[in-house]
């Protein structure tokens, strides 16, 4: 990996440094470009009228289920059977 780097910014310092200069411009406004499309975006999703926050209380998902208590009462011997036959 180390010879790959080294090769790398071998073929670097031999470009001109006009070359560089250029190449150097070139990610420097792909990246202003980049950011500038993400700002957009992120302005653009939260100017949007659609998004309200809605803030409800948080509720237990257990009491939620529609289970009977005869099967929470078997996953204990779920479990000791699952801890059995694991060996």
């Amino acid at each position: 990996m180390d010879r790959y780097f080294d090769k790398l910014d071998d073929r670097w310092q031999t470009l001109p440094i006009r070359k560089q200069h250029q190449y150097t411009l070139y990610f420097f406004v792909g990246y202003l470009l980049l950011t500038a499309g993400v700002i957009f975006k992120v302005w653009y999703d939260t100017a949007k009228s659609g998004n309200d926050m809605h803030i409800e209380h948080i509720e237990n998902p257990v009491l939620k289920k529609k289970e009977s208590p005869a099967t929470l009462q078997d996953t204990i011997t779920t479990i000791l059977k699952n801890r059995i036959y694991e060996r």
